[in-house]
């Protein structure tokens, strides 16, 4: 329960929520293609030959880059679980910059004449999503609600309601 409470726990922050839905909205529709084919993306299937049979990434590690960026997204949108969800995306990002976007610089390709994206980008969402394991979901957030449920009561001292018993 300790664990449980730890994951959740958060503040009523509301600039935690705009990191939090900004990076999910973000994240949905890079996972929508790859987990339903949405947006012009190849769909589960596809992704999943490509990352195991191009990139040669094991199917295990290959679902759960899927699992990050789509379900990972709706969990952040909804602020359930957002610790878990964010270290899913980060994990993602630190990965493509290590092995695809770091051998081709700093900057996206804007102008077209680089031989692949850069990881100004990948950074960016890296950073926010870090941030995110280290603080929380933030305000209007599953894990606020819950966190406030499995928030031990306590009870009040024993002369705690003295005084308002002598006035009444």
């Amino acid at each position: 329960m300790k664990v449980l409470t730890t994951l959740l726990k958060t503040d009523s922050s509301i600039t935690m929520a705009l990191l939090r839905v900004t990076l999910g909205a973000v994240f949905f529709p890079h996972g929508a293609q790859k987990a339903l084919g949405w947006f012009g993306g190849h769909g589960f299937s596809g992704t999943m030959g490509f990352f195991t049979s191009q990139m040669g990434i094991p199917a295990l590690f290959a679902f759960l880059a899927i699992a990050a960026e789509f379900a990972g997204a709706i969990a952040l949108i909804l602020g359930a679980g957002t610790r878990i969800a964010a270290l899913g995306i980060a994990s993602v990002m630190g990965v493509a910059i290590a092995t695809v976007h770091g051998q081709f610089g700093f900057f996206m390709n804007w102008t077209g004449t680089q031989q692949g994206e850069g990881f100004e980008y990948h950074l960016l969402a890296l950073a926010m999503a870090v941030t995110l394991v280290l603080r929380g979901a933030g305000a209007l957030s599953v894990d606020e609600v819950l966190a406030r449920k499995l928030e031990p009561v306590t009870e009040p001292k024993s002369g705690a309601l003295a005084p308002v018993l002598r006035n009444s």
